[in-house]
């Protein structure tokens, strides 16, 4: 079928709106029209990696199906659908429900094509890299699957359900899946970007009350008080770690790094209370230095995480749950676009005039 989709045809140049050829959905797949996508950090890292060729990106789309394929179970046309990570559930590790870690996440998320080497879109022939996350959603129709299709409810808002499956999945789920604070917690946070703000979010319906934010965006930092942070730091004004130390009567219990600069990870180590846990979830430098005898002689904690280690079909509906309840207002977050305008969406969420953009036909 004929759709029409933004196309990333190099780093440096924007999105191109074109009309491409969109594959038949096969028998394990679905095919959802588009209502609303937003817009993540991970689409510009990827789009700046310069890949072979055309590509249709997208990960955090949400719409509604429009045909399934016969082996397809559990989701039927016109069922409204919020799409996240491609998982095989078949391996060690999806088999143990850490679906975010299967061991096949680069073929089914990253490879530009299905599976099998297949292409599920074309311009003239040619084929256009898409399948990103199993959904390439910066589209009017996307190509999924089952196991990356969340079923939600009649009266949810798309276009702030969309987020979900990405980046606010990413921030509430480092703070509810992992970190798992209990009231009493001292919880730092570094990046007040929109994973950072949901995360935020997700400590005040954990009931976290000492919660630190740390951006070096004023707004940002005005922001995170407003949404419920005790105090926001500025990293470039002195000493970070003390700050973080001052500002948490000791040290943070708990942290959450988004923002991937080494030196603010390391400085968040380091600022973590004895038997302290920081979670870095941020896509920057491979490499960093930390201080490994503080870490040791504090009995501290550096993980990674994963799509806030979410099996999806069990974490949206529970942040949907939370909405509703108004205990997790992430949709605040979402600044909304036409399709059409998606330079612009990107323009502002790289100036930090949007923190969430979402794109909507």
């Amino acid at each position: 079928m004929r759709i029409t989709a933004a196309v990333a045809r190099a780093p440096g140049s924007p999105f191109v709106l074109e009309t491409l050829d969109l594959d038949d959905p096969r028998p394990d797949e679905i095919l959802v029209r588009v209502a609303a996508a937003g817009l993540c950090h991970t689409d510009l890292v990827a789009k700046a990696a310069a890949p072979a060729g055309p590509a249709v990106l997208g990960h955090e789309g949400a719409g509604t199906v429009e045909r399934v394929g016969g082996a397809v179970r559990g989701v039927r046309p016109g069922d409204r659908v919020v799409l996240s990570y491609r998982s095989c559930r078949a391996c060690r590790l999806c088999r143990a429900g850490r679906t975010a870690y299967c061991e096949r996440t680069a073929l089914l998320n990253n490879s530009g094509r299905r599976a099998d080497g297949s292409a599920t879109m074309w311009r003239d022939g040619t084929p256009v890299a898409g399948s990103f996350f199993g959904q390439s959603s910066f589209a009017s129709h996307a190509l999924a699957s089952a196991d990356n299709a969340v079923v939600v409810g009649r009266d949810a808002d798309l276009t702030r359900a969309a987020p979900l499956g990405c980046g606010f999945q990413t921030g509430a789920g480092a703070v509810l899946n992992v970190l798992r604070p209990g009231p009493g917690a001292r919880l730092a946070i570094y990046g007040a970007g929109s994973v950072g703000l949901a995360a935020l979010l997700a400590a005040g319906a954990a009931g976290v009350r000492g919660t630190v934010a740390v951006d070096v965006r004023p707004g940002r930092r005005a922001l995170a008080v407003r949404l419920g942070a005790d105090a926001a730091l500025d990293p470039d004004a002195g000493d970070l770690v003390a700050a973080v130390r001052g500002a948490t009567g000791g040290g943070a219990t708990h942290a959450l790094d988004t923002t991937g600069v080494p030196s603010v990870v390391a400085a968040a180590a380091k600022a973590l209370a004895p038997t302290g846990t920081l979670v870095v979830v941020g896509l920057g430098e491979a490499e960093l230095t930390v201080d490994v005898r503080d870490i040791m002689v504090g009995g501290k904690t550096v993980r990674g995480c994963v799509e806030g280690d979410a099996v999806p079909e069990r974490f949206i509906p529970r942040l949907l749950a939370l909405q509703a309840d108004g205990r997790f207002p992430a949709g605040d977050l979402v600044t909304v676009y036409p399709f059409a305008e998606i330079n612009r969406a990107v323009a502002d969420h790289c100036s930090g005039a949007a923190v969430k953009p979402v794109l909507v036909w």
